[in-house]
């Protein structure tokens, strides 16, 4: 029996199976996608192996992870209904699915992992949030589905309530932070900078201010001021911010994440 199996090979499906191969060898994965000439390419890639059927990979594996867009689900739950054993474990990574529903897809008697992680998986700075079905799982089984998340970037335990939540925060905000970057950019262009040049410079400025706040664990708040010099250039750009709203409609495009969340 294989350790993880896979169904659905997109992008983050592909983000998670190349990140895994960071922990586990070839030879514990298995994955199927409904191509099979994608399926090909895929496997001369990374060496894993696959299968043309989504009941043969869930059958060999203790790990399910169903990386399947939302509109897939339904087809994909009635072909694995009734097929799940009690030792193995579901994750599902679909914002739309609750762990209640993706369980009576699935026959009811499933143990169920809800996640949402986001797309710098696929450079393994994935940010993922986990909230395991209030069934019994072993330390074993726990430390494993943390293995796998961390695979790919980190991740946090949290409960079901605040999922969309976590989509908030990370699962749609990367595209918030490329808006950024871009408009950043664009600005370094007017004033006469090589475009390639200007993404580096504003990608790398993003992503040191992120590191600085993960290991610093400074305020957010904190750090912007100590940037900020009495009289300074940087004051009157953070000004201008603050008197178009940034903050505001940060808060309202979250919102908005959020009540689509809950609709779906």
């Amino acid at each position: 029996m294989k350790t993880l199996g896979f169904i659905g090979m997109g992008n983050m499906g592909q983000a998670m199976l190349k990140g895994c191969l960071n922990v586990f060898k070839a030879e514990e994965l298995v994955f199927t996608a409904l191509l099979e000439e994608e399926c090909r390419a895929v496997s001369e890639k990374t060496g894993v192996g696959y299968v043309m059927d989504a009941a043969a990979c869930a059958a060999d594996v203790k790990y399910l992870v169903l990386a399947i867009k939302p509109q897939v689900y339904p087809e994909i739950l009635k072909t694995l209904s009734g097929k799940i054993r009690r030792d193995q474990i579901v994750i599902s990574i679909a914002p739309s699915y609750s762990i209640a529903q993706v369980k009576e897809g699935l026959g009811g008697e499933v143990r169920v992992v809800r996640a949402m992680p986001n797309t710098p998986a696929m450079v393994g700075e994935g940010m993922s949030g986990v909230c395991f079905s209030g069934d019994i799982y072993s330390d074993e089984e726990k430390q494993m589905v943390q293995t796998f998340f961390s695979s790919f970037g980190k991740m946090e335990i949290v409960p079901e309530h605040l999922i969309n939540a976590v989509t908030v925060a990370s699962g749609s905000s990367p595209a918030f932070v490329y808006m950024f970057i871009e408009a950043l950019a664009d600005s370094a262009v007017k004033y006469g900078m090589p475009r390639n040049q200007a993404y580096t410079f504003a990608a790398q400025a993003v992503l040191g201010s992120a590191k600085m706040v993960l290991e610093t664990g400074e305020h957010p708040g904190r750090l912007k001021d100590n940037v900020c010099s009495p009289g300074g250039t940087t004051i009157e750009g953070v000004a201008v911010l603050e008197a178009k709203g940034m903050r505001s409609a940060v808060i309202e495009a979250a919102s908005a994440v959020f009540d689509k969340c809950n609709r779906m």
